[in-house]
């Protein structure tokens, strides 16, 4: 290891490795992704699968199903927005435990239009609830740098309720640490004591990120480009975006008692590869 990859030494070694160890990719279920899942990602590394308007809800339980089948522990996004009814969520449920799928995560979606009677996150979460769902683990969103389109008091009610039901939360993408910390200490004080994944992308290139925004369609692209400027702009700026920045961040306060950060959970933007890679020379940095 050379002296640029020394690890903060006023980390927590086994808590950072055990981050790496742990932690959750991101993928989005897009044509031959599957085939790259499997030739660069280990079984033990659970993957999130995410729901496109542009896509359809099936294409990602689909999608999940088949890579728990190859032995993936796998978490289906159901993406609130784009289920019609009770009866439709009846028949993912179906789908998914039927391959042994223990674990959703619940998001409000970016379809403009839902596609039936649930507008957001908290209708669908009431609604899994009431169906007595079958789920050891169901997972929410946090933003720790607010909402573009929803008030931090909307928000910090909208949360509270889904937390009744949720087992954890995952952050929506944060370059900034401090604010990462801050939320997270905020959610403990207030009482909720839910483990919290870090979301942050994984070793993406600049090129990447405009090829996956051009795959999604145009108005989901402009969608995900109003939502996340803060990461486009980041990967045009001198020197580009590392997820090590963030991570030096963060780890000498890992394992501390005032949050209850858990994990990381990374956004791959399908670069299973070189996020792999960059997950391995983590994992060798914190050894020891």
């Amino acid at each position: 290891m050379s002296s640029t990859e020394q690890a903060d030494p006023t980390a927590d070694r086994p808590t950072m490795r055990s981050f790496f160890e742990g932690l959750r990719y991101e993928v989005l279920p897009f044509k031959g992704v599957d085939a790259k899942v499997l030739e660069h990602v280990p079984k033990d590394v659970k993957l999130t699968v995410t729901a496109s308007p542009g896509k359809g809800i099936w294409r990602t339980i689909d999608f999940a199903t088949n890579l728990a089948g190859e032995g993936y522990a796998v978490v289906p996004h159901l993406s609130s927005r784009m289920i019609k009814d009770e009866a439709e969520l009846r028949d993912i449920i179906a789908k998914v435990t039927e391959v042994g799928i223990t674990e959703v995560f619940v998001v409000g979606g970016d379809a403009p239009e839902p596609a039936g009677k649930f507008t957001g996150s908290p209708q669908l979460i009431r609604a899994l609830e009431e169906l007595d769902h079958p789920f050891t683990d169901v997972g929410i969103t946090g933003y720790p740098e607010g909402h573009a389109d929803v008030s931090d008091d909307r928000l910090d009610a909208d949360m509270r309720e889904k937390a009744k039901v949720a087992t954890y939360v995952a952050t929506q993408m944060c370059f900034d640490p401090k604010a990462i910390l801050t939320w997270a200490r905020g959610l403990k004080s207030g009482g909720m004591n839910a483990p919290v994944w870090v979301g942050i992308p994984g070793e993406v290139s600049r090129e990447k990120l405009l090829r996956i925004s051009a795959g999604i369609g145009l108005g989901a692209s402009a969608r995900f480009l109003k939502k996340q400027q803060s990461m486009f702009w980041r990967f045009l700026t001198p020197g580009g975006y590392s997820p090590d920045k963030i991570i030096k961040g963060l780890a000498p306060q890992v394992g501390a008692a005032d949050h209850n950060i858990a994990g990381l959970h990374v956004f791959t933007f399908n670069e299973l590869e070189k996020t792999e890679t960059w997950r391995k020379r983590m994992l060798d940095k914190y050894a020891g």
